[in-house]
C-alpha cells in the first residue's frame, strides 16, 4: 500500500505525542530529555488536535499508522484563550515537578501569550508539521502543507505563520520552497515565516 494524506483520527493520538518527540530537538530524537516523553506533545502538538482536529492532518504509512502530522490553530488569539483557561489546569499536574529537565519547556507551557505578537497579527493562523526521518524528502511534507493551507482557506483564513528553531536550517529551506517569506520579529529567540493560504 502507498502513503497517503489523511485527516487525524483520535486513534491517531498515540502516533501523535510519539512523532512530536522524535522530531522535536531541531527535527531530531528528544526522548529522554524531559521527565516524560509525552511532555513535548502536550505543548507542541496536541492541544491543536484537541482544540481543532479539523485542521489536522496525518501521513498514514498506508497501513494505517501515522507517520507524520501538521497540524495548527485557523486563529491564534483564540487558541491562547482557550490554552490558558481550559489547557492549563486540565494538563498542570504534568509539569508540576520541579526538575531542572522540565524547567524550559514548563515555561513555555505557562506562557501561551507569547504566541500572540503584534508582527503576526496578519497572519492569524499557525501550524506545526513533523514528519519521522524515514518519510522526508518523498513530497510528502508538501502534500501535508497542501492540505492544511486547504482547511484555511475553506474557514476564510488568509495567511499563516509558523517559528522554528534558529538552527533548524533543513526546515528553514523546505519552507521557503513553499513560498514562504521572513518575519521580522525583534528579540524572537526563533525564526519566524509565513504566507497566504493559496495553493503550494
Amino acid at each position: 500500500m502507498q502513503p497517503f494524506i489523511r485527516a487525524y483520527r483520535p486513534t491517531d493520538l498515540d502516533a501523535i505525542y510519539d512523532i512530536c518527540v522524535r522530531t522535536a530537538a531541531s527535527g531530531g530524537d528528544a526522548r529522554g530529555r524531559h521527565t516524560s516523553d509525552r511532555m513535548l506533545g502536550d505543548v507542541w502538538a496536541v492541544p491543536y488536535v484537541t482544540r481543532e482536529p479539523e485542521h489536522a492532518h496525518v501521513l498514514d504509512d498506508g497501513a494505517g499508522a501515522a507517520v507524520g502530522y501538521i497540524l495548527g490553530t485557523a486563529d491564534t488569539v483564540a487558541f491562547v484563550k482557550w490554552f490558558r483557561e481550559e489547557w492549563i489546569p486540565e494538563k498542570a499536574g504534568t509539569f508540576a515537578a520541579d526538575d531542572p529537565r522540565d524547567r524550559e519547556l514548563a515555561a513555555v507551557f505557562n506562557s501561551p501569550e507569547k504566541m500572540v505578537r503584534p508582527e503576526f497579527a496578519d497572519y492569524p493562523a499557525h501550524l506545526h508539521i513533523d514528519v519521522l526521518p524515514a518519510w522526508q524528502g518523498q513530497g510528502r511534507g508538501r502534500a501535508l502543507m497542501a492540505a492544511f493551507l486547504a482547511g484555511l482557506r475553506a474557514a476564510g483564513v488568509e495567511r499563516v505563520h509558523l517559528g522554528m528553531a534558529a538552527e533548524n536550517t533543513g526546515a528553514y529551506a523546505f519552507y521557503r520552497k513553499l513560498g514562504f517569506h521572513d518575519i521580522a520579529v525583534p528579540n524572537p529567540g526563533a525564526r519566524f515565516v509565513g504566507r497566504d493560504t493559496g495553493p503550494v
